[in-house]
């Protein structure tokens, strides 16, 4: 029986292995995977694909591999994906209107329960067969649906207020899609999804590809040995 706790950037790394074996298990239906293989997936090196399952007591077998059908389930097991964990998503202008209507959520183990606004042109509508309710609402809401997780895509203004009252109402796991860091109380985990900084960082490595290919047409045409800074020893 597993006994060590799992390191906060091992966890981070289990969705992008489970992505990886639903791949092979869904499209080449293979049986087994390395470490080697599934590390080229993953964009890792395979010595810590090896330690991020040793966590989960997994180890593979020598010369075969891991089995993906336990994987998956190890996986799903540990990231609490066996059973749908109810959602709310506060903030429907279009990022939550397209959060609401993503069909990816039920696939992996999360449901859409409620959705929630303070606009009274959308309170009352429906968005993705669920109708809008006002944040007002949120407590009772939360409580007749066992909503666990709260999704915040509002605005960079309210959205303080919005995490203080979903803490207020008892959720403990926040996703913040606003552009806006957020203060709650020490036992409510917060993760925070800022696409302008995932846009930045996108930026700075097409800069850097396109240096380097920059550098690569110039050496071509001085007639000079390639020197950039990937084929540098």
């Amino acid at each position: 029986m597993r006994n060590r706790p799992i390191p906060e950037a091992t966890v981070a790394r289990l969705p992008v292995y489970l992505q990886a074996l639903l791949s092979l298990a869904e499209d080449r239906r293979q049986m087994t995977v390395s470490s080697e293989e599934l590390a080229q997936m993953a964009g890792v090196n395979a010595a810590k694909v090896r330690k991020d399952l040793s966590y989960l007591g997994s180890y593979g077998t020598r010369g075969v591999g891991y089995d993906v059908e336990y994987l998956l389930y190890q996986i799903t097991r540990e990231l609490g994906l066996t059973q749908d964990l109810p959602a709310a998503i506060i903030g429907l202008g279009n990022l939550g209107r397209a959060l609401a209507s993503f069909k990816g959520f039920a696939e992996r183990g999360f449901k859409i329960a409620a959705l929630f606004d303070v606009d009274d042109s959308v309170v009352g509508t429906d968005v993705g067969g669920i109708t809008v309710r006002h944040l007002d609402d949120l407590k009772d809401i939360v409580t007749e649906e066992g909503v666990v997780i709260g999704i915040i895509a509002t605005p960079p203004t309210p959205a303080q207020l919005v995490a203080e009252r979903l803490a207020d109402a008892g959720i403990k796991s926040i996703l913040n899609f606003a552009p806006a860091v957020v203060k709650v109380p020490p036992d409510v985990t917060v993760r925070k999804v800022d696409l302008s900084i995932e846009l930045q960082i996108l930026s700075f490595y097409q800069q850097r590809n396109q240096a380097i290919a920059t550098a690569r047409e110039a050496s071509r045409r001085l007639g000079t040995p390639d020197s950039s800074p990937q084929t540098r020893r």
